[in-house]
């Protein structure tokens, strides 16, 4: 489905799960699209309201040649698409740069946000050799304890433009994230791998966000919910039933 704003830009966006239930809105990762979350959808459709897009130049979603592409603006469109889903507020999910849009999407229209579950969250720089060993790290172990890594859903890094993805993600580095955490005032899980580089920027997070609480996922890399979907979702679920 598509959601068509005013300034041109086109949300290509899913739903699923009744209306009724609480709504969860997610955020995908770096290169990711909305298909990232293929794997959890049917864990959760009988719980929530699942709402989930690509942000603006990213997967599916069209933006206009000469967009603003900023957190802000990440932020406004999430807004729209809730208004278009006749929802008021929500509880949100992200991933790893996804985290970074959400926490300013929290920081922004905080009135929308019920809880924010931010997974691998970093608000400095990302060292993404250091994500990818971590990750060979994480999987290795897991392999050790019978566990195996997923295959990652069909369409999960399909983009129409990557000229357009590269500029959508930019937008991160452009922001802020350590004052913008400081203005959250919904209970906010942070959940990041003991592999993941990106922990060392979590647990600063968990101290400036005023009502944080950290958890970390032990033999786990960077990009959790594609590692291990149903731990992620046990998680999850724990911290939004204890916040509801």
């Amino acid at each position: 489905m598509y959601l068509d704003l005013e300034d041109g830009t086109q949300l290509h966006y899913e739903v699923d799960g009744e209306p009724g239930r609480p709504a969860l809105l997610l955020w995908h990762g770096a290169r990711c699209t909305l298909r990232q979350w293929d794997h959890v959808v049917p864990m959760l459709k009988d719980t929530f309201f699942l709402i989930r897009f690509d942000i603006r130049g990213a997967g599916q979603s069209k933006a206009v040649e000469d967009t603003d592409y900023s957190l802000a603006i990440y932020a406004t469109d999430a807004c729209r698409l809730l208004d278009q889903m006749a929802v008021d507020h929500c509880h949100v999910w992200s991933m790893a740069w996804g985290s970074r849009a959400a926490l300013a999407f929290c920081a922004y229209h905080p009135e929308r946000v019920r809880s924010a579950s931010l997974y691998d969250l970093s608000i400095g720089t990302a060292d993404v050799q250091a994500q990818q060993q971590g990750s060979r790290e994480a999987r290795r172990r897991l392999a050790a304890k019978g566990y195996h890594v997923p295959s990652l859903p069909e369409g999960w890094n399909r983009h129409l433009d990557d000229a357009t993805l590269t500029q959508s993600l930019a937008a991160a580095g452009r922001a802020d994230l350590a004052e913008l955490a400081t203005r959250i005032t919904a209970p906010v899980l942070i959940a990041t791998g003991d592999h993941d580089p990106n922990l060392i920027s979590s647990r600063a997070a968990a101290e400036i966000i005023p009502d944080a609480h950290l958890v970390e996922l032990v033999d786990i890399g960077h990009g959790s919910v594609l590692m291990h979907p149903d731990l992620c979702v046990e998680v999850l679920t724990e911290f939004i039933t204890k916040h509801s």
